[in-house]
C-alpha cells in the first residue's frame, strides 16, 4: 500500500495571481497544451514589416469600421441638407451623403475618424502590394506554400475591391463618377454584362439600390471572407514555419530568430502601437476625401481631376489610354474592346499570371522539394526583371490616368501625353525588364569578384619593386557564405525527337515548351566560382604575418584562416 506525503502547511508557497489565473485557464481550455506555440521562432527582417503593417491596418479598420457604422446612413432616399455646413444649405442629396456630412462637421470625432478609416485603407493596400513583392521577388511561393500564396493574393484582389466599394459609399461626386465607370465596365462584359448590372444596381444607374448592396458587401461580406482568409494564412506561416534568407547557421530544416514569448511578441506589439500612432497622425494632419468639396453624386455632372483613390490608377489609365474600338457580330451583339480589352481582359491576365506564377516555376524546372530558404532577388534576374516591368506597367498606366491634371499643372498636350502613355505600355515596361535582368547579373558578377579577389579597402601599398596595389580584404563569414550558398539551377535539356529507336517522342512539343521555359527562367546566369578557383583565391587571400595583403596586392587583414578550412562552406547549402 503506497502512501502519499504532503508537505506541511509551513512549507507551502503561496502560487502568483497570474499562476492561478493561468491554471484555472488551463482547465477550461487547456492552454499548457499549447506551450510549444511559446517557442515559435521568427526570423528578423526588415522586408517582413509590410505583411505586419498590414494585418495592423486591418485592425484599425475593423475598429473604425465599426464605429462609422453607427452613424453612417446607407441610403439613397432624397433629402434637402440643413445642417451645419452652410455651401451645402438647402442642396438635394441623398441621405448616404448627408449621413457622411453629419459624421464630418456634426459628430465629435467624426471626421478624425473618417479619415483614419480612409488612410488605413490605402496603407493596409500598400502594405500588402509591398508584402505580394516581397514573396514574389524571394520566391517564398515555392512548395509548400502555393496554397499560401494563392490565399495572399485573393487578399490582395479582396482589399481592394473593398476599398473601392468603401470609397463609393459616400455618394459624393467624384465616387459617383468612379460608380459611373464601374457600370461600363461591368456591362463591356459579353454575354453576362447586362445581368451583372442588373444585379448590383437594380436598374438603370444611379437606381436606388447600388450604395445599400455595396454597403452589405462592404461591411459583412467581404470583410467576413477577409477575416477568414486571414486566419488561414497565418496558420498556413504557423504551419510551413517562416521563410528565412540564407546565412551561416540557417538551413532548410530550422529558423534563426527570436521566440515568440517574449521578445517576438513585445517587438510586435510596440510596432503595433507604432503604426496605429502614424495612422492617427495622417489623420488628424493630412486631410483626403474631402467629400463637402465635391458635391453630392448627380449623373449630368462631373468633376474636371476626378482621380480615384492611387491603388485604382491604372484602370484609370488603361481606360484612357485605350482607343475607341468596337465591332458588331452576326446577329447585332456590339462587342465595345474599348472597354473590355483595358479594364477587364488586361487585369484578368495579369492577376491570372501572378497567381499562377509559382506553379508556371515548379513545371519549367521539375522542382518537387521543399523550399524554406529565400532567394536574394538578384539570383533570379528574369524573375525580377519581370516583376520590375509589371511594376513599370502598373507606373505607366497610373500616370495615364492623371493625363488630365498633368496636362493642366505642366501646360503639355493632353493628346500626347495620352500617346505617350500608349507607347508607353509596350516600351517602358521592355525596357525595365532588360534593365533589371542586366542590373542583376551585373550584380552576381560583382559578387563573384568579391569572393574571388576581396573588397576593396581603400588602402594602398607599394610593392618592394615600386608598384602601387591597393590592398583587398577577404569578405567576412556570413557575406562570403550567402554569396557561396546561391544555388545554380540548371535548365532543363532539349528533348530529342525519337528515341534510338526511331520512335516519335510524343511529348516532344511539351517537352520542347518546358525547355524554352526554363531557358528564359535560368540561362545566361553568371556561375558560381569552382572548387580551383575558389582555392586559388583563397591562397592569395590567406593571411599574412603582417595581416595585410600579400605581393600581388591581395591580402586580408581581418584574420580568417585559409583554403582548407574556408571550401566547405561553398557547399553548405
Amino acid at each position: 500500500m503506497s502512501t502519499t506525503e504532503r508537505a506541511p502547511q509551513s512549507a507551502r508557497t503561496i502560487p502568483s495571481k497570474g499562476e492561478r489565473v493561468a491554471d484555472w485557464a488551463d482547465g477550461r481550455l487547456g492552454i499548457y497544451n499549447f506551450r510549444f506555440l511559446i517557442r515559435k521562432v521568427f526570423p528578423d527582417h526588415w522586408s517582413f514589416m509590410f505583411g505586419e503593417i498590414a494585418l495592423y491596418s486591418f485592425i484599425v479598420l475593423i475598429l473604425t469600421g465599426l464605429w462609422l457604422t453607427m452613424f453612417f446612413d446607407p441610403s439613397m432616399t432624397e433629402t434637402v441638407y440643413h445642417g451645419s455646413h452652410e455651401p451645402l444649405q438647402g442642396i438635394p442629396m441623398s441621405q448616404a451623403y448627408a449621413s457622411t456630412i453629419r459624421i464630418s462637421f456634426d459628430v465629435r470625432g467624426g471626421l478624425f475618424i473618417r479619415q483614419l478609416h480612409h488612410w488605413s485603407a490605402l496603407i493596409m493596400i500598400g502594405a500588402l502590394m509591398l508584402h505580394t513583392l516581397r514573396h514574389f521577388l524571394t520566391g517564398s511561393f515555392r512548395k509548400p506554400r502555393e496554397v499560401n500564396w494563392l490565399i495572399g493574393f485573393t487578399l490582395l484582389v479582396l482589399v481592394t475591391l473593398e476599398g473601392f466599394i468603401g470609397y463609393s459609399l459616400p455618394d459624393d461626386l467624384l465616387s459617383g463618377t468612379g460608380l459611373r465607370i464601374a457600370e461600363g465596365v461591368t456591362l463591356a462584359i459579353p454575354v453576362v454584362g447586362t445581368y451583372l448590372t442588373l444585379f448590383l444596381f437594380g436598374g438603370e444607374y444611379p437606381g436606388h439600390d447600388i450604395i445599400p448592396r455595396f454597403y452589405s458587401f462592404h461591411i459583412l461580406l467581404i470583410p467576413g471572407i477577409v477575416l477568414a482568409l486571414v486566419t488561414v494564412h497565418l496558420i498556413y506561416v504557423f504551419y510551413h514555419k517562416h521563410t528565412q534568407f540564407r546565412g551561416p547557421g540557417r538551413t532548410e530544416k530550422n529558423v534563426v530568430g527570436a521566440p515568440l514569448m517574449p521578445n517576438y511578441t513585445a517587438k510586435a506589439g510596440g510596432f503595433f502601437f507604432l503604426v496605429f500612432g502614424v495612422l492617427a497622425f495622417m489623420a488628424g494632419v493630412a486631410q483626403i476625401n474631402p467629400v463637402w468639396t465635391y458635391g453630392p453624386y448627380r449623373s449630368d455632372q462631373i468633376s474636371q481631376g476626378s482621380q480615384p483613390d492611387w491603388y485604382m490608377g491604372f484602370l484609370e489609365g488603361a481606360l484612357r489610354a485605350m482607343p475607341a474600338w468596337e465591332f458588331v457580330l452576326p446577329g447585332g451583339y456590339t462587342v465595345n474592346m474599348g472597354v473590355l480589352l483595358p479594364a477587364v481582359i488586361l487585369p484578368t491576365v495579369l492577376m491570372a499570371v501572378v497567381a499562377l506564377w509559382p506553379f508556371l516555376e515548379a513545371w519549367a524546372t521539375k522542382d518537387k522539394r521543399e523550399h524554406h530558404l529565400l532567394d536574394r532577388p538578384r539570383e533570379h534576374p528574369t524573375r525580377t526583371a519581370f516583376v520590375a516591368s509589371l511594376a513599370a506597367l502598373y507606373l505607366v498606366l497610373f500616370f495615364g490616368g492623371a493625363n488630365d491634371v498633368l496636362a493642366e499643372r505642366f501646360h503639355l498636350s493632353l493628346n500626347q501625353i495620352t500617346w505617350a502613355v500608349r507607347i508607353g505600355v509596350f516600351l517602358v515596361p521592355w525596357l525595365a525588364y532588360v534593365v533589371t535582368r542586366r542590373i542583376c547579373l551585373g550584380l552576381q558578377l560583382r559578387d563573384r569578384d568579391k569572393v574571388l579577389h576581396g573588397r576593396e579597402t581603400g588602402r594602398i601599398r607599394r610593392l618592394p619593386h615600386g608598384e602601387f596595389v591597393e590592398v583587398h580584404e577577404r569578405l567576412d563569414r556570413e557575406a562570403e557564405y550567402t554569396i557561396l550558398a546561391r544555388e545554380q539551377r540548371e535548365i532543363l535539356p532539349a528533348p530529342a525527337a525519337e528515341d534510338a529507336d526511331g520512335v516519335p517522342n510524343p511529348d516532344a512539343h511539351k517537352q520542347m515548351l518546358r525547355h524554352k521555359v526554363s531557358r528564359w527562367l535560368y540561362g545566361n546566369q553568371i556561375p558560381q566560382p569552382t572548387p580551383e578557383e575558389m582555392r586559388h583565391a583563397l591562397e592569395h587571400l590567406g593571411d599574412s604575418p603582417n595581416g595585410h595583403a600579400s605581393s600581388n596586392g591581395h591580402g586580408s587583414s581581418n584574420g580568417h584562416a585559409g583554403a582548407l578550412e574556408r571550401e566547405p562552406d561553398r557547399e553548405a547549402h
